[in-house]
Protein backbone atom coordinates (compact mmCIF):
# COMPACT_ATOMS: atom_id res chain seq x y z
CA UNK A 1 0.00 0.00 0.00
CA UNK A 2 3.06 2.21 0.70
CA UNK A 3 4.43 2.09 -2.68
CA UNK A 4 1.53 2.53 -4.52
CA UNK A 5 0.80 5.98 -2.05
CA UNK A 6 3.99 6.55 -3.59
CA UNK A 7 3.21 6.23 -7.40
CA UNK A 8 0.47 8.68 -6.79
CA UNK A 9 2.34 11.79 -6.82
CA UNK A 10 4.17 10.28 -9.90
CA UNK A 11 1.12 10.35 -12.43
CA UNK A 12 1.62 13.40 -14.18
CA UNK A 13 5.13 14.72 -14.23
CA UNK A 14 5.19 15.69 -17.59
CA UNK A 15 1.56 17.68 -17.76
CA UNK A 16 2.61 21.39 -16.96
CA UNK A 17 0.63 24.69 -14.62
CA UNK A 18 -0.35 24.38 -11.17
CA UNK A 19 -1.85 27.14 -8.94
CA UNK A 20 0.61 29.37 -7.41
CA UNK A 21 0.96 29.51 -4.09
CA UNK A 22 3.53 31.24 -1.29
CA UNK A 23 2.43 28.82 1.82
CA UNK A 24 5.23 26.19 0.71
CA UNK A 25 7.15 23.62 3.32
CA UNK A 26 10.35 22.13 2.23
CA UNK A 27 9.85 18.59 2.71
CA UNK A 28 12.90 17.08 1.47
CA UNK A 29 16.35 18.05 -0.03
CA UNK A 30 18.35 15.10 -1.52
CA UNK A 31 21.76 16.24 -3.43
CA UNK A 32 20.31 19.66 -4.51
CA UNK A 33 16.71 18.17 -5.15
CA UNK A 34 14.61 20.15 -2.96
CA UNK A 35 10.89 19.21 -2.51
CA UNK A 36 7.88 21.54 -1.08
CA UNK A 37 4.34 20.95 -0.52
CA UNK A 38 1.65 23.28 0.15
CA UNK A 39 -2.18 23.59 0.50
CA UNK A 40 -4.22 23.78 -3.12
CA UNK A 41 -7.33 25.49 -3.14
CA UNK A 42 -10.35 23.55 -2.66
CA UNK A 43 -8.57 19.94 -2.35
CA UNK A 44 -7.66 17.69 0.55
CA UNK A 45 -4.40 16.77 -1.97
CA UNK A 46 -1.38 19.20 -1.46
CA UNK A 47 0.55 21.22 -4.64
CA UNK A 48 3.59 19.91 -5.15
CA UNK A 49 7.10 22.11 -5.85
CA UNK A 50 10.48 20.90 -6.54
CA UNK A 51 13.23 23.31 -7.06
CA UNK A 52 16.75 22.26 -8.60
CA UNK A 53 19.80 23.24 -10.89
CA UNK A 54 21.03 21.19 -13.96
CA UNK A 55 24.18 21.51 -16.08
CA UNK A 56 22.41 21.85 -18.98
CA UNK A 57 20.67 24.49 -21.15
CA UNK A 58 17.00 25.45 -21.04
CA UNK A 59 16.76 23.64 -24.75
CA UNK A 60 17.96 20.65 -23.33
CA UNK A 61 15.53 20.10 -20.52
CA UNK A 62 12.75 21.05 -23.07
CA UNK A 63 13.64 18.82 -25.23
CA UNK A 64 13.56 15.59 -22.68
CA UNK A 65 10.29 17.04 -20.96
CA UNK A 66 9.06 16.87 -24.52
CA UNK A 67 10.26 13.46 -25.86
CA UNK A 68 7.32 11.88 -24.54
CA UNK A 69 8.25 8.30 -25.87
CA UNK A 70 11.79 8.26 -23.49
CA UNK A 71 10.02 9.69 -20.66
CA UNK A 72 9.58 5.92 -19.39
CA UNK A 73 13.03 5.92 -18.53
CA UNK A 74 12.88 8.53 -16.02
CA UNK A 75 9.20 9.39 -15.40
CA UNK A 76 8.39 7.39 -11.98
CA UNK A 77 6.95 4.05 -12.67
CA UNK A 78 5.75 5.03 -16.30
CA UNK A 79 4.71 2.05 -18.45
CA UNK A 80 2.95 3.97 -21.67
CA UNK A 81 3.84 7.06 -22.54
CA UNK A 82 3.25 7.99 -26.65
CA UNK A 83 2.18 11.61 -28.22
CA UNK A 84 -1.27 11.34 -29.79
CA UNK A 85 -1.22 14.66 -31.58
CA UNK A 86 1.41 17.21 -32.47
CA UNK A 87 -0.27 20.80 -33.00
CA UNK A 88 3.91 21.79 -33.59
CA UNK A 89 6.95 20.76 -31.93
CA UNK A 90 6.29 23.31 -29.48
CA UNK A 91 2.54 21.85 -28.60
CA UNK A 92 1.21 18.33 -28.47
CA UNK A 93 -1.18 16.27 -26.20
CA UNK A 94 0.01 12.75 -25.37
CA UNK A 95 -1.11 9.72 -23.62
CA UNK A 96 0.46 8.12 -20.18
CA UNK A 97 -0.29 5.20 -18.22
CA UNK A 98 1.04 4.72 -14.37
CA UNK A 99 1.75 0.70 -13.43
CA UNK A 100 0.16 0.44 -9.82
CA UNK A 101 0.92 -2.19 -7.64
CA UNK A 102 -1.76 -5.34 -7.98
CA UNK A 103 -4.20 -4.19 -4.92
CA UNK A 104 -4.79 -0.92 -6.58
CA UNK A 105 -6.53 0.28 -10.35
CA UNK A 106 -3.57 1.81 -12.77
CA UNK A 107 -4.17 5.22 -13.58
CA UNK A 108 -3.82 7.15 -16.79
CA UNK A 109 -4.30 10.21 -18.48
CA UNK A 110 -4.12 12.60 -21.67
CA UNK A 111 -2.06 15.25 -21.65
CA UNK A 112 -1.33 19.01 -23.42
CA UNK A 113 2.15 20.31 -23.15
CA UNK A 114 2.52 23.98 -24.74
CA UNK A 115 5.89 25.49 -24.46
CA UNK A 116 6.62 29.45 -24.50
CA UNK A 117 10.02 31.43 -24.44
CA UNK A 118 10.13 34.88 -23.43
CA UNK A 119 12.22 36.58 -25.67
CA UNK A 120 14.02 38.81 -23.47
CA UNK A 121 15.17 36.56 -20.60
CA UNK A 122 15.16 33.43 -22.28
CA UNK A 123 12.96 31.79 -19.64
CA UNK A 124 10.94 28.61 -20.84
CA UNK A 125 7.58 28.31 -19.82
CA UNK A 126 6.06 24.74 -20.59
CA UNK A 127 2.43 24.53 -19.72
CA UNK A 128 -0.19 21.98 -19.61
CA UNK A 129 -3.33 19.68 -17.98
CA UNK A 130 -5.04 16.48 -18.15
CA UNK A 131 -7.53 16.53 -21.03
CA UNK A 132 -10.52 14.44 -22.33
CA UNK A 133 -10.88 12.92 -25.64
CA UNK A 134 -8.22 11.69 -27.87
CA UNK A 135 -7.94 8.05 -25.97
CA UNK A 136 -10.44 6.15 -25.08
CA UNK A 137 -10.87 5.39 -21.40
CA UNK A 138 -10.01 1.53 -20.26
CA UNK A 139 -11.76 -0.73 -18.19
CA UNK A 140 -8.60 -1.41 -15.87
CA UNK A 141 -8.00 1.77 -15.55
CA UNK A 142 -8.20 5.43 -13.39
CA UNK A 143 -8.32 8.40 -15.76
CA UNK A 144 -7.10 11.31 -14.25
CA UNK A 145 -8.70 14.44 -15.17
CA UNK A 146 -7.49 17.21 -12.66
CA UNK A 147 -3.68 17.56 -12.70
CA UNK A 148 -2.63 21.05 -13.55
CA UNK A 149 1.33 21.68 -13.53
CA UNK A 150 4.19 23.60 -14.91
CA UNK A 151 7.98 23.89 -15.64
CA UNK A 152 9.74 26.79 -15.33
CA UNK A 153 13.50 26.71 -16.74
CA UNK A 154 15.32 29.78 -16.10
CA UNK A 155 19.57 29.99 -17.47
CA UNK A 156 22.05 31.04 -15.01
CA UNK A 157 24.99 30.84 -16.97
CA UNK A 158 25.61 29.20 -20.72
CA UNK A 159 25.40 25.90 -19.73
CA UNK A 160 23.03 25.92 -16.07
CA UNK A 161 19.66 26.03 -15.89
CA UNK A 162 17.40 26.45 -12.69
CA UNK A 163 14.03 24.06 -12.50
CA UNK A 164 11.02 24.76 -10.91
CA UNK A 165 7.90 22.48 -11.34
CA UNK A 166 4.95 22.85 -9.58
CA UNK A 167 1.86 20.43 -10.04
CA UNK A 168 -1.44 19.22 -8.32
CA UNK A 169 -2.39 16.11 -8.96
CA UNK A 170 -5.83 14.64 -8.16
CA UNK A 171 -5.33 10.38 -8.54
CA UNK A 172 -8.88 9.80 -8.19
CA UNK A 173 -10.54 7.01 -7.18
CA UNK A 174 -11.07 6.48 -2.78
CA UNK A 175 -7.89 6.14 -1.81
CA UNK A 176 -7.29 8.98 1.16
CA UNK A 177 -5.88 11.58 0.55
CA UNK A 178 -3.57 12.30 3.98
CA UNK A 179 -1.79 9.18 2.76
CA UNK A 180 -1.26 10.08 -0.70
CA UNK A 181 0.22 13.60 0.79
CA UNK A 182 2.23 11.22 3.10
CA UNK A 183 4.58 9.62 0.50
CA UNK A 184 4.47 12.68 -1.87
CA UNK A 185 8.51 13.03 -1.63
CA UNK A 186 9.60 10.06 -2.56
CA UNK A 187 8.26 9.55 -6.63
CA UNK A 188 9.41 13.27 -7.51
CA UNK A 189 13.17 12.76 -5.53
CA UNK A 190 13.72 9.62 -8.16
CA UNK A 191 12.76 11.53 -11.31
CA UNK A 192 14.27 14.40 -11.02
CA UNK A 193 17.46 12.68 -10.02
CA UNK A 194 16.72 9.89 -13.38
CA UNK A 195 16.43 13.09 -15.08
CA UNK A 196 19.32 14.83 -14.04
CA UNK A 197 21.10 11.32 -15.75
CA UNK A 198 19.23 11.70 -18.79
CA UNK A 199 20.48 15.26 -19.57
CA UNK A 200 23.75 14.16 -20.05
CA UNK A 201 22.68 11.92 -23.10
CA UNK A 202 24.38 13.65 -26.51
CA UNK A 203 20.34 13.80 -27.78
CA UNK A 204 19.48 16.49 -24.78
CA UNK A 205 22.99 17.76 -24.32
CA UNK A 206 23.50 18.94 -27.80
CA UNK A 207 19.60 19.79 -28.72
CA UNK A 208 18.92 22.18 -30.64
CA UNK A 209 14.73 23.59 -31.00
CA UNK A 210 13.84 25.91 -33.34
CA UNK A 211 11.10 27.17 -30.47
CA UNK A 212 13.95 27.74 -27.49
CA UNK A 213 16.99 29.66 -28.21
CA UNK A 214 19.64 29.16 -25.32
Amino acid sequence: MKNCLILLLALCINAAAAQTTDNWTLKKDNDGVKIYTADYKNSKIKALKVECEFDATPAAVTAAVMDIKNSKQWIYSTETAYVVKRVSPSDIYYYTLIKMPLTVSNRDYVGHLVVHQDPKTKVVTINGSSVEGFVPRKKDAVRVLNSPAKWVLTPESTNRVEVVYTLHADPGGSIPAALVNMFATKAPSETFQKLKAELKKPMYKHAKLGYVKD
